[in-house]
């Protein structure tokens, strides 16, 4: 099953998420949340993000979405990093996409569904 991770500059915000998520999807999909820093801040952990894809990872991927900018460049330096790289960060809004990904991931979708979906909920109109 495809894995999640939230990257967020909150933890709390990321944890959040991360509850609704698995509300919407269920308790299987491998859902990690990494907000805010080692100390308890506002920011973002490479340490943390790391071990969330570890936790996420069950060997179908894991989709990795971000808040804000700075998030996506400690993202995007863990992925360069990490040796088995099954992850991928993906441009998408940070609730809708989540959303969308974790139901297919239920769903028993791939990586390449799922990273679609979260992609597409960007042009989802709220009004």
């Amino acid at each position: 099953m495809v894995g999640i991770v939230l990257v967020s500059h909150s933890e709390r915000l990321a944890h959040g998420l991360r509850d609704m998520l698995v509300q919407v999807a269920g308790e299987e999909v491998p859902i990690e949340a990494a907000g805010g820093t080692d100390d308890g801040g506002l920011g973002t952990s490479y340490d943390r993000i790391l071990v969330a894809i570890d936790r996420a990872d069950r060997g179908a991927g894991v989709l990795v979405l971000t808040d804000l900018g700075s998030a996506v460049l400690t993202a995007q330096t863990v992925l360069e990093d990490r040796v088995a790289n099954t992850a991928v960060l993906v441009d998408a809004p940070f609730v809708e996409g989540a959303v969308a990904a974790a139901v297919l991931a239920g769903a028993g979708a791939d990586l390449a569904e799922c990273t679609r979906a979260a992609t597409e909920a960007r042009d989802v109109r709220k009004l």
